[in-house]
């Protein structure tokens, strides 16, 4: 073949091969590329050098290169990038899906008893714990009446994989506890690997199987591309349409004592789901967070630490300003009681988490708290909105946030196996637990919150920066007019 010839087909041959990898990839790249977009620390996974201690390069999942975001911390790292960057306007839903195909996700999330599509396996569900779930929120309602107890809401994209396990387990949850007492929330976007397709079907499924929740599912495609513009700002956006039926569309149907379950695109078991609703009710928290973990090597890694910050106000692990994970390992270095509870898998209090799933009170939802990104203007600290979210809660009052440490979750079957043989199922950590065990001496906020922007930046701050001035301003004005 002559090398002109050759060289012309290179890039097609490249292309082809892109495209099917992309097409066929695994799981873990399409999760690893938007997770690390929505948690907000592009590329943290590396060391100092580009690569964690004592994790072989071969061991690392694929990395992709792009200019650095300002509002993360990207150190000495590169950032990974969404698949729809380019600028081409994404579409609502590549239609990829045959009939029979979407048939069997949607068979396979409806029925546990479906195994034709790998998924994660869970135990079969302590149904005598949850109990206390069936009740009434509101003792003096006999009936249900309308009332939604349980709003279940997600950001999907790109996980075709994860549906069977990830709403498999919530539709198990839904039916353990009143398909009319629960409404589920999921906005999709920019899915060309037939999520959207899945989550479409499951309208007329949900009328077929679960009709005390078909009116209660509400299904959005997005558009927005945190990729593009002010990243943090988008993703609160997102957080916010998933919750946007709460406050629009069941007014008269939630109240303060609606529990909402917020989960990202992770593989959990319903257990997963119950017991952090069940620890919220009992701990008479305002907010409860899992663990969740990710595999850069053949050791897990604690995820969410941008986000994730203790009760002391520092991040659940030291990380250096070269941004290198290495005392990944040494959780909870510097608060030994939040150490110890740990270790013996009972609840803590943090600052802030998220940790791939949370309950939280409707209550603040209701009184107009939303997702948010920082107000660089005022001077705020550049952080994820969780973080944000759970200081705007601390400074409305509601100051109970907790981690329940015996839920661990992975963003892909596959590892989420691993770190349940390796930390334990839910079921098995809780079964010799009793509640008096779990109980927090719930404290007040720490004086300052350190702010990590960037790696190679971190400092404190007072963990009301700008809130405490807005109030003072307001009262300021308010006196001023009297």
């Amino acid at each position: 073949m002559p090398r002109k010839l050759r060289l012309l087909l290179l890039p097609v041959v490249f292309f082809l091969l892109l495209a099917a990898s992309l097409y066929l990839g695994s799981d873990h790249l399409s999760h690893q590329i938007w997770l690390l977009v929505e948690n907000g620390y592009y590329g943290a996974l590396k060391g100092a050098s580009g690569v964690p201690s004592g994790v072989s390069s071969e061991e690392l999942p694929i990395t992709w290169d792009a200019k650095p975001t300002p509002n993360t911390p990207t150190s000495t790292v590169p950032v990974p990038v969404p698949l729809n960057v380019g600028g081409a306007t994404p579409t609502p839903t590549a239609t990829i899906l045959n009939g029979t195909v979407l048939d069997s996700y949607v068979k396979a999330i409806l029925d546990p008893a479906v195994t034709d599509l790998p998924r994660l396996e869970c135990p079969a569900l302590n149904t005598t714990r949850y109990d206390p779930l069936l009740k009434n929120i509101i003792p003096d309602h006999e009936t249900n009446s309308g009332q939604i107890d349980y709003f279940f809401a997600l950001d999907l994209r790109n996980c075709l994989p994860l549906l069977p396990r990830l709403l498999g387990s919530i539709v198990e949850a839904i039916r353990f506890l009143g398909p009319e007492r629960c409404a589920l929330s999921i906005v999709e976007g920019n899915s060309p690997d037939g999520t959207g397709e899945v989550l479409a079907a499951l309208q007329q499924a949900f009328l077929d199987e679960l009709p005390g929740l078909a009116h209660y599912y509400f299904y959005q495609h997005s558009l927005l591309d945190p990729a593009e513009g002010e990243r943090i700002r988008r993703l609160a956006e997102l957080r916010n349409l998933a919750l946007q039926p709460l406050v629009s569309n069941l007014t008269g149907h939630v109240s303060q004592n609606t529990t909402i379950l917020f989960l990202n695109d992770v593989a959990a078991c319903t257990e997963d789901i119950l017991e952090l609703a069940l620890q919220r009710r009992q701990l008479g928290a305002d907010m409860t967070c899992a663990m969740d973990w990710t595999y850069v090597g053949l050791d897990p890694t604690f995820y969410d630490v941008w986000i994730a910050h203790t009760i002391n106000g520092d991040s659940f692990f030291e990380v250096p300003a070269d941004g290198n994970w290495n005392s990944a390992w040494n959780l909870f270095w510097n608060e030994p009681t939040t150490r110890q509870r740990y270790a013996g898998h009972l609840p803590f209090q943090v600052f802030s988490c998220w940790n791939g799933a949370t309950a939280i009170s409707a209550a603040p939802l209701l009184e107009g708290l939303r997702f948010r990104s920082a107000d660089t203007k005022k001077g705020e600290c550049e952080q994820g909105e969780p973080q944000l979210f759970c200081k705007d809660l601390w400074f409305r009052g509601y100051n109970k946030i907790a981690v329940v440490p015996s839920v661990h979750l992975e963003y892909s079957n596959e590892a989420a196996e691993k770190i349940k043989k390796l930390k334990g199922y839910t079921g098995d950590l809780v079964r010799d637990k009793k509640e008096e065990e779990n109980k927090i001496e719930w404290a007040g906020p720490p004086d300052k919150v350190k702010c990590m922007p960037t790696w190679d930046s971190q400092f404190w701050r007072p963990w009301n920066e700008t809130l405490i001035q807005e109030e003072k301003g307001t009262r300021g004005e308010t006196e001023g007019g009297a």
